[in-house]
């Protein structure tokens, strides 16, 4: 039987449809955090401090493209930059208080979304949705050689 490839296509172009914030249905301006955004704190906070070529190398993305979006994280006061505290040349970002507050809130809201939608799923269809979702994750970062990190309670 072949695998139903072309419908997980089509539901996850969906599933990233309606992740993304819509001015509609977002807070107030300045009080959601862009995907971009929510990705790099993300990230940055489970791996401490980060430069550039650090996170290019854990995103796949150019340099200028990381510029522009953690230009837009200094200005909004999510990130600092630091000097290495490992000692090498490059300054390194790290979350700021405001980043860890803006990362937590959006989370809660994503997290709040999330189990409205499911409110009448039972406990172990999420769990069931979870494990393949991580598996679909995992199987993509295996192959493209960039794994993200995983929560200690995940492991």
């Amino acid at each position: 039987m072949d695998k139903p490839t072309h419908l997980i296509e089509f539901e996850t172009m969906l599933l990233g449809r309606h992740l993304q914030p819509s001015a509609s249905r977002s807070r107030r301006a300045g009080e959601r955090l862009d995907r971009s955004a929510y990705t790099l704190l993300s990230r940055i906070r489970m791996e401490g401090p980060m430069s550039i070529g650090q996170l290019s190398d854990a995103f796949g993305l150019d340099a200028s493209t990381l510029n522009r979006q953690t230009a837009a994280m200094l200005r909004a006061g999510l990130v600092e930059r630091i000097p290495d505290p490992g000692g090498g040349i490059a300054r390194k970002f790290r979350i700021t208080g405001a980043g860890e507050t803006g990362l937590d809130t959006e989370r809660e809201h994503n997290i709040s979304g999330l189990d409205r939608v499911m409110a009448d799923w039972s406990a172990d269809e999420v769990t069931v949705l979870a494990a393949y979702l991580k598996r679909l994750n995992s199987d993509i970062e295996n192959l493209d050689g960039r794994s993200w990190p995983r929560p200690a309670h995940e492991a």
